[in-house]
């Protein structure tokens, strides 16, 4: 990463599209603050865990902003191109940077320390205000892009996946395996068979022993019940295989999550051992 000083007429064409329509005043502000940067293709301006110290203007060249997923993909945000800003969110509230920035080809940043960035919003509240609205489509972009990707709940995927026939099938081999239908049944078979044994008097039977269009009627119901607690096990296997899947994601996630935990700690851990070194020098 190269800091040069060049002309101003060259290094601030694009610095205030970012921001949209300020007064002159701003943007001779923001144009005295910034500082030109040179960075090469492939070259990281800041990954996530990084202090936010300050904001950048992406001049020349296109910068990516990503973050990583629970399967460990990068999930881009964000491709910048001339005129636009990024890095704001962590110089805001002065945390740690919540994204990546990578350049996919040589860039030309200018970039706004966050002391300078504090200063220029007391001064001027016009570039406070149009920040807001940069951040507030910003994160509008980035939750609808996240929303997708958060962890799946199995019964709900379950219930897209399932066609109008299956969904019956299941309902019916659900009930087909409760009490009230083992009830309906007894009623069924007590009444049928108590009508058909001539021990009521003024009722004939329509259906004598052995009572054969019951018994075909029964054979008729198993084969029937058969078929849909077949169709009720398929259905069951696809839901079982979309619950492993999310465990199997969730789990990926969280051993993720872990090896972030010891990036982050090796890094602080460079840092610390870089200003150890930069004081016993300077002794």
């Amino acid at each position: 990463m190269n800091t040069q000083a060049i002309p101003s007429e060259l290094h601030h064409s694009n610095t205030i599209k970012a921001l949209g329509s300020l007064s002159e005043e701003a943007k001779l502000s923001i144009n005295s603050a910034v500082k030109p940067v040179h960075l090469e293709a492939g070259e990281y301006i800041f990954q996530v865990g990084d202090d936010g110290d300050a904001l950048y203007f992406v001049e020349e060249g296109t910068v990516e902003l990503y973050i990583k997923d629970h399967a460990g993909g990068q999930i881009s945000l964000a491709v910048l191109e001339p005129g636009e800003i990024f890095g704001e969110i962590a110089v805001l509230d002065g945390g740690s940077r919540t994204a990546s920035a990578v350049c996919r080809s040589d860039v030309l940043v200018q970039r706004l320390d966050r002391s300078e960035f504090v200063e220029l919003l007391h001064s001027n509240t016009e570039i406070g205000l149009a920040l807001l609205a940069l951040i507030a489509n910003r994160l509008r972009e980035a939750d609808a892009m996240l929303r997708s990707r958060v962890i799946r709940n199995p019964n709900e995927e379950a219930k897209i996946e399932l066609s109008l026939m299956q969904r019956i099938a299941n309902v019916i081999a659900d009930f087909s395996g409760s009490i009230p239908f083992l009830i309906i049944n007894f009623c069924f078979f007590f009444f049928w068979i108590l009508l058909n044994v001539d021990i009521i008097p003024g009722i004939s039977a329509f259906d004598p022993y052995p009572f054969g269009f019951l018994t075909m009627a029964v054979s008729l119901e198993a084969i029937f019940l058969s078929i849909f607690v077949l169709l009720a096990q398929n259905l069951q296997a696809v839901k079982d295989r979309i619950r492993n899947d999310i465990e199997y994601d969730v789990n990926l996630k969280a051993e993720l999550e872990i090896t972030q935990l010891h990036e982050k700690l090796d890094r602080l851990s460079e840092g610390l051992s870089r200003k150890l070194q930069s004081l016993s020098l300077g002794r």
